[in-house]
């Protein structure tokens, strides 16, 4: 009985997290912002910023690097702390360790984990609804499996925006998008497309495409 309290006193410590304190929350807050903007800076399609001038190959690295070491970071802090919602840190800082999360498609178990436990934290009203259905999305995709939200998409020769892979349910999608936060799921398209179409205009004008193909 003895040893069988004990064994079960350990899983109790071993699963559990460290309380935030209001400094580290700041300080937080404060690192998430400069992680942010790498993040963005890797995020974008082609060298830009300081690094424009980088040959491709050195900016694949690049992107490489800053997402595995965001990554490594993030999860050092999920594993402490646990999911780091709107009451830990804040809003911002909190749609932020989203970002991160979602940008670290090459650690899928990593993904997952997060997603459990921000599931949990949405009944909660500690998570975003919005980031949730896009890194369910993600999660999804990643693994070869339909959509629920549609909020993953992969672009026509024309330039026009359309879901990954596919829905789980069509009929229902625009009830469901609203219902986490989302706009209208044609709305959305159209968005994805007109900033699809801005970031390779060139490309579209030696096709002669003018103008965005939105849906109507």
């Amino acid at each position: 009985m003895k040893k069988i309290i004990i064994i079960f006193t350990f899983l109790i410590l071993s699963c559990s997290t460290t309380k935030l304190s209001k400094t580290e929350s700041e300080n937080l807050k404060t690192e998430f912002t400069e992680m942010y903007k790498i993040d963005q800076i890797a995020q974008a399609g082609k060298p830009n910023g300081e690094f424009k001038n980088y040959p491709l190959e050195n900016w694949h690295k690049f992107k490489d690097s800053v997402f595995t070491k965001n990554k490594n970071r993030v999860e050092y802090l999920f594993k402490k702390y646990g999911y780091l919602g709107i009451n830990e840190i804040g809003k911002n800082a909190c749609n932020v360790f989203w970002i991160l999360v979602q940008h670290s498609d090459k650690f899928p178990e990593f993904q997952r984990n997060v997603l459990k436990s921000m599931k949990k934290e949405l009944k909660k009203g500690n998570a975003n609804p919005d980031n949730y259905a896009l890194l369910l999305d993600r999660v999804n995709v990643n693994s070869g499996e339909k959509q629920n939200f549609a909020t993953q998409v992969d672009y026509r020769l024309n330039g026009q925006a359309k879901p990954k892979i596919g829905l789980i349910d069509s009929l229902n999608i625009d009830k469901r998008r609203i219902e986490y936060g989302l706009k209208p799921l044609k709305d959305y398209l159209n968005q994805m497309t007109e900033m699809h179409f801005e970031m390779n205009k060139e490309y579209f004008a030696k096709k002669g495409i003018a103008k965005p193909n939105l849906y109507n």
